[in-house]
């Protein structure tokens, strides 16, 4: 595998003007476009005839996170405004307990404004803002506290003086949902639904896994129809989501850490599918990569610790790995049974670039994406130079672009 340090992210641009960034979504999310590109031939259909094109007996893995209403606004007595963007879980560290946690909690945030809060304090440990807002019906006073700098953001403390109001209810009373930077417009209501996917559940990402979009019941309905079988993963997308590659080389730019989550029916599903799968979204193929180079941790030493199951950003290509993907994943399953643990929890800054070997995905089902991203890299990765014309077709035929855009069915050759 040949190492994509030395990408100039230059290479991956291409001229995307506003209008063509969909701003809102379809009325119906099935009846967007959907550009089929099969080893090299391109064509384009309606998104609710995608299970024609999908290989019967396959399997299709979704992601089932959700978005949660990340944004926070508070008011100094100045008058400055001040945002929290939420970004982890700190304290407690996992997703479904941080939620349900009540009186207290700490997230790692994004804050916007910074210089305000801390303008009046001689260290950001002192900074505290307050608002009383209506939660289930009785008045609650919240408090966020200023704390201590991290690779991401700063550690913010939350309190609120109602032991029957979780922090799950908080958000739903006072959150904004964070749609994309991209969209030059305020969030509106309707996005609380057309910016989730049909099939979220597990809360915890700060932006859509925007490939999913397109799916509907009737959709679904017909995939399994076709003899498509499905499953899902969990992976909570980041802020890096939308981080842009700044420096020349790719080398220079650095993935955020995301966690994702596994159970062990789909590995199994994945092993007897010859340890391949159709991925919906960069978010699926993240984690399916990712879940391979977890088996060739385990292969190498199978006694690792959870903990110890973290993909940094340049493994792929600094340790290579060559087993089978169906033998990997077996690793990953014999390591559960012996941890007892019917999920594998990890997390992953994996980066996908031209270099890469694809050892799961054989198929993807994505949007159209920004200009020099890391978004366009994986998409590159998988079917080489070929992006050009895909994205060139796209734009002849009036494909719509980003989060709330057309998509794209993407089959490399073999």
């Amino acid at each position: 595998m040949s190492n994509p340090k030395n990408i100039q992210i230059r290479e991956y641009n291409y001229h995307l003007p506003e209008e063509r960034i969909a701003k809102f979504p379809m009325a119906k999310r099935d009846e967007s476009k959907l550009l089929i590109y099969n080893k090299g031939d391109i064509h384009h259909d309606a998104f609710r005839h995608i299970a024609n094109y999908l290989p019967k007996g396959s399997l299709l893995v979704y992601n089932n996170t959700k978005v949660i209403q990340a944004r926070l606004h508070f008011r100094k007595l100045t008058g400055a405004q001040i945002e929290v963007f939420l970004l982890e879980p700190f304290l407690p560290l996992d997703y479904e307990q941080i939620f349900q946690a009540h009186s207290h909690c700490e997230w790692v945030c994004m804050i916007g404004n910074l210089k305000k809060w801390r303008s009046a304090t001689a260290s950001p440990g002192n900074g505290t803002l307050s608002r009383t807002i209506n939660v289930c019906g009785q008045d609650v006073t919240l408090t966020a506290r200023l704390g201590e700098e991290k690779h991401t953001g700063y550690v913010v403390s939350f309190d609120w003086d109602a032991t029957s109001v979780s922090f799950a209810d908080v958000l739903e009373a006072i959150g904004e949902l964070p749609i994309p930077p991209y969209l030059n417009r305020e969030t509106v209501e309707n996005d609380k639904v057309t910016y989730q996917t049909v099939y979220s559940k597990i809360k915890g990402s700060v932006a859509a896994p925007t490939a999913g979009l397109h799916f509907t019941a009737d959709v679904l309905a017909d995939i399994d129809a076709h003899g498509i079988e499905r499953d899902e993963v969990t992976l909570h997308v980041g802020a890096g989501t939308f981080k842009p590659v700044k420096s020349e080389r790719i080398e220079g730019h650095e993935m955020h850490q995301e966690y994702i989550a596994v159970k062990r029916s789909l590995i199994e599903r994945l092993i007897a599918h010859g340890g391949k799968a159709v991925a919906v979204g960069t978010t699926s193929v993240r984690t399916l990569e990712s879940l391979y180079y977890i088996g060739c941790r385990l292969y190498r030493n199978p006694m690792l610790a959870e903990e110890q199951l973290c993909i940094e950003q340049w493994e792929p290509y600094d340790t290579p790995c060559d087993i089978p993907s169906s033998e990997a994943l077996q690793c990953v399953l014999e390591w559960m049974d012996r941890n007892n643990l019917t999920t594998l929890h990890s997390a992953t800054k994996i980066i996908i670039a031209p270099g890469y070997r694809y050892h799961v995905v054989k198929m993807l089902i994505t949007n159209f994406h920004q200009p020099q991203s890391t978004l366009l890299l994986l998409v590159s990765a998988l079917i080489g130079n070929d992006w050009h014309k895909v994205y060139d077709y796209a734009m002849d035929n009036s494909f719509r672009f980003l989060s709330y855009g057309d998509s794209s069915l993407l089959i490399p050759n073999d």
